[in-house]
């Protein structure tokens, strides 16, 4: 695909320096692109790769216009990643290739399912009894939608996706491969009296999910055991993600790989987590909290801000040694007030 850097300047609403007629076949990382490619600079960190880069086009900010203009081509943009963004998101419609409208042969649609017209169906698909599928969305190769569940108008749900029965998801969301919706929360009555063992506690609730969410691989989000759990409009979670039963996470908060959140815990809007960081069950955390990579949050966040708790790592044998040391804390506390009471 050729596309020339003017009308992709066009598109993205930046000033254009350089040759509009100058074409690009690619999109490359700054320091891999060449004279074919554009690219984009969006922290200042690495301005220095600037000069250096054989990029053909170079999208930038306007602290950076100069710099940019004496090494060729460019598209100033206000926010340049924002811009990358979205040039990635034309650039994928320009080569991808709509699934045909329709319901393969060898998909089973129980009875008195509704499947719009301009639907897709994929090979091997399931849809569930009472079931509806909106207009535009597509249920890919063996994905299952089950009874009296809803997909929303533009959604797709990639192959081997699980809708579970009577959960429900917006529009123009996308639920990656693997991924399952509305399997039961993890909810079970001790029996002492019985050797330990354990009885199920049947889950009644489902799981409600916005607008314009995307769920990424292998994730799950568990139903709720009486109420739904809640995923609100636009909310991006990443591949492995586990949402616990009862959960609301408000509107536009993101998720990223590994994260884990335990049942009935309450995250506001806008909020962000790091990579494997763990939120403990029935904690409430207010509209606009970033948690750091690997933190583990064990009471409820009730300030807007950044929230860190990795302990550092170090050499095996000096944090051994370091960790003995933590647990003798509280002692040593005790042993401090003590003396201070005799001086």
């Amino acid at each position: 695909m050729r596309v020339r850097i003017g009308d992709i300047a066009a598109r993205l609403g930046g000033e254009l320096i350089g040759d509009a007629t100058l074409e690009v076949r690619r999109i490359a990382a700054l320091d891999k692109a060449d004279a074919e490619a554009i690219t984009f600079l969006a922290h200042p960190r690495y301005a220095a790769q600037l000069a250096t880069s054989g990029a053909g086009c170079v999208i930038v900010a306007p602290a950076l216009r100069e710099a940019a203009a004496a090494r060729g081509a460019a598209i100033v943009c206000a926010d340049p990643y924002l811009a990358y963004a979205r040039l990635t998101q034309w650039w994928a419609a320009q080569q991808r290739v709509a699934p045909a409208a329709g319901i393969h042969p060898s998909a089973v649609i129980e009875s008195g399912a509704v499947v719009a017209a301009s639907a897709a169906i994929g090979a091997l698909a399931f849809v569930g009894a009472h079931a509806r599928i909106g207009d535009a969305a597509v249920v890919a190769a063996q994905a299952h939608v089950g009874e009296g569940a809803v997909v929303g108008e533009g959604t797709t749900l990639h192959a081997r996706a699980v809708l579970a029965r009577g959960c429900r998801i917006g529009a123009r969301a996308i639920v990656h491969s693997g991924a399952v919706i509305g399997a039961d929360g993890f909810g079970f009555a001790p029996l002492p009296a019985e050797g330990g063992r354990w009885e199920k506690i049947e889950q009644l609730g489902a799981v409600a999910i916005g607008d314009d969410v995307e769920i990424g691989a292998n994730s799950c989000i568990d139903r709720g055991a009486l109420d739904d759990t809640v995923i609100a409009h636009g909310v991006k979670i990443d591949n492995l993600v586990q949402i616990g039963h009862n959960v609301h996470i408000g509107e536009h908060s993101a998720l990223a790989g590994c994260v884990g959140v335990a049942g009935s815990a309450h995250i506001g809007r806008r909020c962000t987590f790091g990579g494997a960081a763990m939120i403990l069950g029935h904690l409430e955390i207010v509209d606009d909290v970033h948690v750091s990579a690997g933190t583990l949050i064990s009471r409820s966040i009730r300030k807007p801000g950044v929230y860190s708790g990795v302990y550092p790592f170090d050499d095996n044998a000096a944090w051994e040694k370091n960790a003995a040391t933590l647990r003798q804390l509280h002692a040593l506390r005790e042993r401090i007030r003590a003396l201070e009471k005799l001086r």
